[in-house]
């Protein structure tokens, strides 16, 4: 058995400045986001995405980054889903990007929103054939007989839709406004750098650190 406590890593590939990052929280994750690409990270694009329930309770989940801009952070998914109806019930959440091999994370925290019909029909169309009839077949978390009804209902809209399935209507896109950010690099000795830009009044970021 591995002695989980002996376990430690010395951070020490790069460091944060206030100096060296950008004003704009969305050009610095634009920068890292680049640089993690470049580095040929593992699914650079994976981010976890923490929501809450109406009674309190916390549940997170990988999803993958569709887009970005400065209206904030875009991903599509089953409306219907667990993450789908907590958003429904609160519209507050959180995201984390992890770049183990950078030994870098950025957290992003703000509202969410659905985008418009027209940027998930967009989206929709621009998905491989059997990623679109795979958003028909899976009724995502909810309580199924088995694997065999994923391939049954898949081959049913296979046949139902054949080269053009439409965007299901409980299938589509959010958005997470972004309010709080943060950058954090590892550094040797615990000593972390971790740079928080948050949101004033007259919608101007302020950058703070943090201590680690």
């Amino acid at each position: 058995m591995t002695d989980l406590a002996a376990l430690r890593k010395s951070y020490e590939r790069a460091e944060l400045s206030e100096e060296a990052s950008h004003a704009d929280p969305l050009k610095q994750f634009e920068r890292w986001l680049g640089e993690a690409i470049s580095a040929c990270v593992p699914e650079p694009n994976a981010m976890t995405l923490a929501t809450v329930d109406a009674g309190l309770r916390p549940s997170t989940r990988v999803v993958l980054i569709k887009g970005y801009d400065q209206q904030g952070i875009t991903w599509f998914t089953n409306y219907d889903s667990r993450k789908g109806r907590e958003l429904a019930a609160n519209p507050w959440a959180a995201l984390q990007f992890h770049w183990v091999e950078l030994e870098r994370v950025v957290r992003i925290e703000g509202r969410v929103d659905k985008v418009s019909a027209e940027e998930s029909d967009a989206y929709f169309a621009s998905r491989p054939l059997d990623s679109r009839i795979g958003a028909w077949a899976s009724p995502q978390s909810q309580v199924i007989a088995g694997r065999g009804v994923l391939v049954a209902n898949a081959a049913r809209f296979g046949t139902k839709f054949l080269l053009h399935p439409p965007r299901p209507p409980h299938w589509g896109g959010y958005r997470l406004r972004p309010d709080t950010w943060e950058f954090w690099q590892g550094r040797k000795s615990r000593l972390h750098d971790r740079l928080r830009y948050r949101l004033a009044a007259d919608q101007q970021w302020i950058r703070e650190r943090l201590a680690p």
